[in-house]
C-alpha cells in the first residue's frame, strides 16, 4: 500500500530542521546575514511559498521557501501539481511571494537556493520536455494526490542559468 503523506507530518519534520539547522546553510550563502526570521502563522505570506525572510548587514531582505528532502537524490523534486485532480498548480508553476525556494538535502546537509523567476522560467521553457525525459513522480496525501518532475540538480541549474538571459 503506497505510503500517504499528511501535511502535519511534513510540518513536524520541517520543524526537526530548525534554526539550528537552516542558518548556518544561510550564514554561507549570505555572510552578511543579520537575521532570519521564521513565517510560521497562516496567512498570504506562508501561502505564497514564505517561510523565512532573510536580512543581510545592509538592508536587504530575501524571503524563502523552505523544501528539504530526507535522502541525498541527485534531483529536484519540482511540484507540477499540489493537487492533481483540481489541477491546483505546485510550487514550480504557481505564482509565489518568496525570492528563493532552499532546497535542501539533509543527510549531507546541503542546500540549493533557487531563484524563483528564472526557476518558474526555466520550467515554462523545458516542463514539458523534463516530463518526458525524467517521468513524474505522484505522492499521495490526505484527499488529493501531488504530482513532482524529479530533474537532475545540473539539468535544473544550466536551465536556471539560460532562464537569466532574456531576448
Amino acid at each position: 500500500m503506497a505510503r500517504v503523506h499528511r501535511f502535519q507530518d511534513s510540518h513536524n519534520l520541517s520543524e526537526q530542521y530548525g534554526p539550528d539547522w537552516w542558518i548556518p546553510l544561510y550564514r554561507r550563502a549570505f555572510p552578511t546575514l543579520m537575521s532570519a526570521v521564521a513565517v510560521s502563522e497562516d496567512g498570504w505570506a506562508q501561502r505564497g511559498g514564505i517561510d523565512r525572510l532573510l536580512t543581510l548587514a545592509c538592508g536587504r531582505t530575501f524571503t524563502v521557501d523552505e523544501k528539504i528532502r530526507t535522502q541525498d537524490w541527485p534531483d529536484v523534486l519540482l511540484e507540477r501539481w499540489s493537487d492533481e485532480a483540481r489541477r491546483s498548480p505546485g510550487w514550480v508553476q504557481k505564482p509565489l511571494a518568496c525570492d528563493f525556494i532552499a532546497y535542501a538535502y539533509a543527510p549531507a546537509a546541503t542546500c540549493v537556493l533557487l531563484p524563483v523567476p528564472a526557476l518558474q522560467r526555466a520550467w515554462r521553457q523545458h516542463g514539458r520536455q523534463w516530463i518526458g525525459l525524467y517521468g513524474t513522480r505522484r505522492a499521495a496525501n490526505q484527499g488529493y494526490t501531488s504530482v513532482s518532475v524529479p530533474v537532475p540538480r545540473g539539468v535544473l541549474m544550466q536551465a536556471i542559468v539560460e532562464a537569466m538571459f532574456v531576448s
